[in-house]
């Protein structure tokens, strides 16, 4: 699902949910995997982010377990000021070798908690992708 934000014929804005699997405590959650959440420089601390993070939220909130993503230093302000929880634990990702830790990625994965019972310092897992897993 994508959300999109136009101003005057133009896109400004954008941010985007699919689904995913993430492994916690011996359970696999359905994820809503927030990416590609961006603002046109010049539009950028409007409200706009706000406004497209508001819709894939709502989307979470509808039908998955919880939301999660990989934040940038600079978007985790926005994040966390909307509810979202950084992981405080180990982040790993199920690779076609197995369970691999995912150690550059510890601190920048955000979840929030809508449905499960989640364990903020416990290891959490990913499914594979090609490219970036988290």
């Amino acid at each position: 699902i994508h959300a999109l934000v136009w101003e005057e014929g133009q896109l400004i804005g954008h941010a985007s949910v699919v689904q995913r699997r993430l492994l916690h405590n011996g359970r696999a959650l359905r994820a809503g995997y927030v990416e590609a959440v961006a603002v046109r420089g010049d539009r950028r601390r409007r409200g706009y982010g706000a406004a497209s993070m508001e819709v894939v939220e709502r989307v979470i909130r509808g039908a998955y377990d919880l939301g999660a993503l990989g934040a940038s230093t600079e978007g985790a302000e926005l994040y966390q000021a909307r509810g979202w929880k950084r992981w405080q634990g180990p982040t790993l990702a199920l690779t076609p070798d197995g369970i691999r830790r995912t150690r550059e990625e510890d601190g920048s994965i955000y979840v929030l908690p809508v449905g499960a019972d989640l364990d903020l310092f416990s290891e959490l897992v990913c499914d594979w992708r090609d490219g970036e897993v988290w």
